[in-house]
């Protein structure tokens, strides 16, 4: 069973960098497709990015593309966020998440994940 869990968060100034990481300890790791979704106060869980088990394969909302990055490290049992340009509208909890049955009609769905960390508050201020 994947149990990720979140690091990395913080307070940045808008336009500043971010990275954030998800650590999961489970040998299988390599076979779940990773998700990244967010949920600020008052406001719905949503999509942020997704990686396919290989790595190759990558997702973005349209509110982050362009400004974030996922990728992972299998040998490590990590997947990251790297995130640039930072606005104030990013604030919210950010959590990692895994799916085991991945599909590209379902990958953006929170309700299609497995496994969830606890999430990491990043704050960016204006």
């Amino acid at each position: 069973q994947v149990q990720p869990v979140e690091s990395g968060g913080g307070l940045v100034q808008a336009g500043g960098s971010l990275r954030l990481s998800c650590a999961a300890s489970e040998r299988t790791f390599s076979r779940y497709t990773m998700g990244w979704f967010r949920q600020a106060p008052g406001k719905e869980r949503e999509f942020v990015s997704a990686i396919r088990w290989s790595g190759t394969t990558t997702y973005y909302a349209d509110s982050v593309k362009g400004r974030f990055t996922i990728s992972r490290d299998n040998a490590k049992n990590t997947v990251y966020l790297q995130m640039n340009s930072l606005k104030p509208e990013d604030t919210a909890v950010y959590y990692c998440a895994a799916d085991a049955y991945s599909r590209d009609s379902t990958i953006r769905n929170y309700r299609s994940y497995d496994y969830w960390g606890q999430g990491t508050q990043v704050t960016v201020s204006s």
